[in-house]
């Protein structure tokens, strides 16, 4: 059986957690706090000597298992612990004790950075309730019938690129100028040419190296606060699942390219003012001296069922930003729609009543 690393506290025995709040790791039972250095010699005599990530380029760690599932031995109840190729830390499903698996974050495997919780439970569940108010089309019975199947803290693999760019755009902005005399109304639509070149640099563009979260939802919930990153320590992981990247950094440059590109687009022409409309005309984009990290970011998980659909929602575990996708009622919005069309129509007849007035 694979290795786990298990947290003790020293003063009773008992399994650490990390907590949010604290920003500590503390004991459940007897309540004493210790930093997250307290382990690292635990962490050292388990992992082997990490290489940098420092290069765009980076070739990943190939892990494959025949199987595809691994067995681990709870070091508290001796209880097997379960889990597949990308499964970094859990709990033990016999007697609860969090564990990690060493050997997802040894070596190559070992990330760079870590951001930790800082955000609890009760805040999840809350920023759900918040979620559902001011939502007008939302059915009444899905706050009332649905319940919440699954609530979890789920540390989220991350490739983290950053580049300089060099870039040249040009642009076709018009300017359109109004003006009356006596006898007539006139238009003047001018046309001009714009360029702009310059250099940027991005840090840290985010993209998740899990297959099994979606990236939309996972883009969704950026930014990241930097500031509160730290060096990976396993110990943060204690208490809440965890996942090992099973998509590669070369697999992930490419969404790292467009999100860098598309950025610098719509920076350059945010650039261009004083036009009544600007559109693009051609580009030149290039990207230097590109570097990539590996980092697990926090993310809590959300998801409950409503006449047999799964509804997902995700929360930002440093920030609290909240996101998810919520049912429509189908009588709410048709009734809105024909408020607002009754609307629309009963305006437009006072005003051809006003116009045939008038005449």
């Amino acid at each position: 059986m694979a290795e786990l690393l298990q947290y003790k506290c020293p003063a009773c025995g008992g399994s650490v957690t990390f907590d949010p709040s604290a920003g500590t790791l503390v004991c459940p039972y007897c309540g004493t706090k210790l930093d997250v250095s307290v382990f690292n010699q635990q962490e050292t005599v388990l992992q082997m000597p990490t290489p940098n990530a420092d290069a765009w380029k980076q070739e990943s760690a190939a892990w494959t298992d025949a199987a595809h599932i691994n067995i681990y031995a709870c070091q508290s109840c001796g209880g097997e612990v379960v889990g597949d190729d990308t499964l970094g830390a859990t709990s033990c499903p016999y007697c609860g004790n969090p564990v990690v698996m060493a050997r997802q974050f040894a070596g190559d495997l070992k990330p760079d950075l870590v951001v930790p919780f800082r955000q609890e439970k009760a805040a999840a569940l809350d920023a759900l309730k918040k979620h559902y108010k001011g939502k007008p089309f939302l059915p009444r019975a899905f706050t009332v019938q649905n319940h919440l199947d699954e609530i979890r803290g789920l540390y989220v693999p991350f490739w983290l690129f950053s580049s300089r760019v060099d870039a040249q755009m040009s642009f076709k902005a018009t300017r359109v100028r109004h003006w009356s005399d006596a006898h007539y109304d006139y238009t003047e639509t001018s046309d001009y040419a714009v360029r702009r070149e310059g250099s940027l640099a991005f840090a840290n563009i985010p993209c998740d190296g899990a297959s099994k979260m979606p990236d939309d939802l996972m883009d969704s919930l950026e930014p990241f606060d930097w500031r509160g990153a730290v060096d990976f320590q396993s110990a943060y992981l204690a208490g809440f699942l965890a996942e090992r990247y099973d998509v590669d950094s070369r697999q992930s440059a490419p969404r790292a390219n467009a999100r860098i590109e598309n950025s610098t687009g719509a920076l350059f022409q945010q650039s261009v003012t004083g036009f009544a409309s600007v559109m693009p005309t051609g580009q030149s984009i290039a990207l230097h001296h590109g570097t990539v990290r590996y980092g697990l970011l926090p993310v809590w998980m959300l998801s409950t069922r409503w006449k047999d659909k799964t509804y997902t929602f995700a929360m930002n575990g440093q920030t609290g930003k909240f996101v998810g996708d919520l049912p429509v009622s189908a009588g709410k919005f048709l009734a809105w729609f024909a408020s607002l069309s009754a609307g629309i129509a009963a305006v437009l007849g006072l005003i051809a009543w006003i116009a045939g007035w008038l005449a």
